[in-house]
């Protein structure tokens, strides 16, 4: 039997954190090994603890979750990262995003899709809830309908290949034998990309992309 996936529960609702503690309890899949009222407290907690993911919120006193985000990348930058909140504004989705989050879905969202966030993100794949896509594609559509932005960072055509790929959700074993190269290549092209955008994530990156119209 596998172990459970790891949660550090950060919100300043202690109502929120007991109902998913509760929720984990009963499907026995998921830990909540540590919680924290704010980014400042769970910063704290990683300095001597480990978890699979972190969970958090984005209104928090003290450390709100923008800053924990910065400030957690900047030490761990491999750490798994949900956001789960009631804040449904594109331009705040698109920063937790920029700044590295993994997944993101709404505090009205089914139970169950945070569960399924979780074992997407801790499997290795970033997470966005239906409510949560749709929104960022709506702003992305509605900003600049009909102005085609200039390409800002040149790229080479095997790098607009995958990056192409990557946004269609194509895994790195698969990019390779479509294009007949090496996962090793593959994931060298996707670490260039990544620089030359500025982005910190995947998804960071398939947002700068469509903004852009870079496909």
């Amino acid at each position: 039997m596998s172990s459970p996936t790891t949660i550090l529960l950060v919100d300043d609702h202690p109502m929120i954190r007991d109902a998913l503690k509760l929720y984990f309890n009963d499907i026995n899949e998921v830990e909540v090994k540590g919680e924290a009222n704010n980014g400042s407290e769970a910063l704290e907690k990683l300095e001597s603890e480990s978890f699979d993911l972190v969970i958090t919120d984005v209104n928090m006193p003290e450390m709100n979750g923008v800053e924990f985000m910065q400030a957690l990348k900047e030490k761990y930058a491999d750490q798994n990262v949900l956001v789960v909140s009631m804040i449904n504004e594109a331009a705040q989705i698109k920063k937790m995003i920029s700044l590295g989050a993994n997944g993101y879905v709404l505090k009205n969202s089914p139970k169950d899709e945070i569960l399924t966030a979780i074992k997407s993100i801790v499997g290795g794949e970033n997470y966005f809830g239906k409510e949560v896509y749709s929104l960022i594609m709506e702003n992305i559509s509605g900003k600049k309908p009909k102005q085609r932005l200039t390409l800002e960072i040149p790229l080479t055509k095997r790098e607009k290949e995958i990056l192409k790929l990557v946004m269609e959700e194509f895994t790195n074993q698969e990019i390779s034998e479509k294009l007949f190269i090496s996962v090793r290549t593959v994931e060298a092209h996707k670490r260039n990309l990544l620089e030359k955008t500025g982005s910190k994530t995947v998804a960071g990156l398939a947002i700068y992309a469509m903004e852009r119209n870079l496909i």
